[in-house]
C-alpha cells in the first residue's frame, strides 16, 4: 500500500479560522485574516470542535493518491459519499498481469496462500483467454463494417477487456485519487480507524491520518476512531482495547 498527500488547501487551519471568525465577530472579508496568530487559530479550532460547529471545517480539502489497495477496499472508500474519486479503469487499462492483495491471515497460512495464489493465476489465465476470444470476434466484425485495421484493433481491444474484466476478483489491485473535505475526513477517520473496520481500510485510514496531522496538527490532533475522546459506540461488539487504541492514535 502506498498513500501520498498530493495536495491540500493552503494554510488549512487558517482558512477554517477565518470562516469561524466571520461567524462569531462583526469583521468583514477585508479584515478576516487580521490578528490570526497561532494561538488564536488554536483557540478557534478548539472552540469549533467543543461546540460541534463543524461547518467551517468543510472549507478545506485534502487530495490523496492511493495505490496498492484491493477493489474490496476501494468499494468501501466510495461509500463515503461527500468526496470525489478517480479510479484506474479496467475498461481502458488492459491488465496483462494484474497485481493482487493477499489478506494477512491468508498470507500467514501456507495452505490458504497456495489456494489463493492458484485462484489468482486462474483469474489471469481466464481473463487472457476471454480477451483473445472476444478480440477476434469484435475485430472481424469491425473490419466487416469498414473500419481500418488500426481503428478496428483499438476498438476491439477495448470491447474485449471491458467484458473480460468481470473475472477479476475483489483482491485485484487498484489505484485512486481521493479528494475529501476535512469534516467528511473526520467522519472517515471515526469509522475507518476503528478496530472493527476491516484491516485494509483501517491501515489506509491510519496512514491518511498521519499525513494530514503533519500539515494540520491542530485540526487533526484529537481525531481518530470514535473511542478516542469518548465511550466506544460499538456496544457488545466493542474490540475491548480502548486504552490501547487511544494510546496508538494519540502518539501517531
Amino acid at each position: 500500500m502506498k498513500v501520498k498527500l498530493l495536495a491540500h488547501t493552503p494554510e488549512p487551519e487558517k482558512v477554517i479560522s477565518m470562516a469561524a471568525k466571520l461567524c462569531y465577530s462583526p469583521v468583514g472579508v477585508d479584515e478576516i485574516a487580521e490578528n490570526l496568530t497561532e494561538e488564536s487559530i488554536n483557540k478557534f479550532l478548539n472552540m469549533l470542535v467543543s461546540m460541534g460547529h463543524e461547518s467551517p471545517i468543510e472549507h478545506v480539502t485534502f487530495t490523496f493518491g492511493i495505490e496498492g489497495i484491493s477493489r474490496s477496499c476501494s468499494h468501501q472508500i466510495v461509500r463515503h459519499r461527500i468526496a470525489s474519486f478517480s479510479q484506474q479503469s479496467q475498461r481502458y487499462v488492459k491488465l496483462d498481469q494484474f497485481e493482487y492483495i493477499i489478506p494477512p491471515e491468508i498470507e500467514r497460512n501456507e495452505e490458504a496462500k497456495k489456494i489463493f495464489i492458484e485462484s489468482m493465476n486462474k483469474c489471469q489465465e481466464d481473463y487472457d483467454k476471454l480477451v483473445e476470444i472476444l478480440f477476434a470476434k469484435h475485430y472481424q466484425e469491425l473490419l466487416d463494417k469498414g473500419l481500418s485495421e488500426k481503428k478496428a484493433k483499438s476498438q476491439a481491444e477495448k470491447m474485449s477487456i471491458e467484458d473480460a474484466r468481470y473475472v477479476f476478483p475483489n483482491a485485484c489491485e487498484t489505484k485512486m485519487v481521493f479528494t475529501i473535505n476535512a469534516r467528511s475526513l473526520y467522519n472517515f477517520f471515526h469509522h475507518r480507524c476503528c478496530e472493527r473496520a476491516q484491516w485494509e481500510i483501517r491501515e489506509l485510514a491510519t496512514e491518511m491520518l498521519r499525513l494530514v496531522r503533519e500539515v494540520a496538527p491542530i485540526l487533526f490532533n484529537n481525531v481518530g476512531p470514535n473511542c478516542l475522546n469518548g465511550a466506544c459506540p460499538e456496544g457488545k461488539m466493542t474490540c475491548g482495547k480502548i486504552q490501547e487504541v487511544r494510546e496508538k492514535f494519540k502518539t501517531l
